[in-house]
């Protein structure tokens, strides 16, 4: 009896060792498929702010929260379980899928441009003007362009983990989705709140805190509209990017060998340089790619319009 019990703990324990082990694992992966897709998330932070600015003080988090559990809900209810059964069905359909994907981004990016360059935008009115159906279109604004972000984010860590068990990649990518989501929203809501903890560091009897203070507070409008700035380029880069490394996976190879070769050319005209040059040389291409695809959309989008008005 007594080694029938020592022989089941021991089955237990070599159980929970085992169960130990793959948790380890799955956090190491996820790690790893985290740290690939790091360049995405930065360009997700960065566009997202974008989308608040305008709103009164009081709904920025609110709005926020909508979109993140809109951008979680994307992860998980939709890209993951179609990303792992294309993954393992029909992965030649991925690159088609993404590069549709970044069509778009390449569209907004280029769109945005547009607006500012030939004037023909909405009034700048804030949100808080607007009313909920407004903001409504804000949080769906928001979360439609987040789809193709965390499409690329999900593909790019799947890739990581393709040699997994199919079970062990779905929580591995299940994983990925939560943390980044967190990571992405939590560093949104802090920067949309930074000049409210500006206000509240000014209001305080120290004389350092009021001098940091005043300085987040004349500083967040600047942080906020280089976030815009640097949100439209995101979408622009990462459009052109996907659109780039498609067309060479399809077989046509030319566009991404004239980069590779530029970034060669560069590498070794500048000795030490490291991989800094050609990776600038890499970015600048793909988003000035982004911006010609972007606008060939954007003018096919207009003038589409403007025959169905006539």
């Amino acid at each position: 009896m007594s080694a029938g019990l020592a022989a089941l703990l021991d089955d237990i324990a070599a159980l929970a060792k085992l169960a130990a082990a793959s948790i380890d694992d799955v956090g190491a992966a996820a790690g790893r498929a985290s740290t690939k897709a790091a360049g995405v998330v930065v360009d997700d932070a960065a566009v997202t702010p974008r989308y608040v600015q305008g709103l009164r003080p009081e709904r920025e988090l609110a709005i926020i929260k909508k979109i993140a559990i809109g951008s979680l809900r994307n992860k998980l209810v939709f890209i993951l379980p179609v990303a792992l059964l294309l993954s393992q069905f029909a992965p030649w359909l991925l690159t088609p899928i993404l590069m549709v994907g970044g069509t778009y981004l390449c569209y907004e990016g280029a769109e945005k441009i547009w607006e500012k360059v030939s004037g023909h935008h909405g009034p700048d009115v804030p949100s808080s003007s607007q009313g909920p159906v407004e903001e409504s279109k804000v949080v769906s604004g928001a979360i439609t362009t987040d789809f193709i972000l965390s499409a690329e984010i999900m593909v790019i860590a799947l890739n990581e983990v393709a040699d997994e068990p199919f079970v062990s990649r779905a929580v591995i990518l299940a994983v990925v989705a939560i943390a980044i989501t967190a990571l992405v929203y939590g560093a949104v809501g802090l920067i949309v709140k930074m000049d409210d903890i500006g206000l509240s560091l000014a209001a305080r009897s120290s004389a350092f805190s009021q001098k940091v203070g005043r300085f987040l507070v004349r500083a967040m409008p600047v942080v906020l509209g280089t976030l815009s700035i640097v949100g439209v380029a995101a979408m622009l880069w990462v459009g052109g990017h996907i659109l780039l490394v498609g067309v060479d996976d399809l077989g046509w190879h030319g566009l991404f060998d004239a980069v590779h070769h530029l970034e060669e050319i560069v590498h070794d005209a500048v000795p030490g340089a490291g991989g800094v040059l050609p990776w600038l040389v890499n970015t600048a291409a793909s988003a000035l790619l982004g911006l010609v695809v972007g606008a060939v959309v954007v003018a096919v989008r207009h003038l589409l319009g403007r025959r169905k008005k006539h």
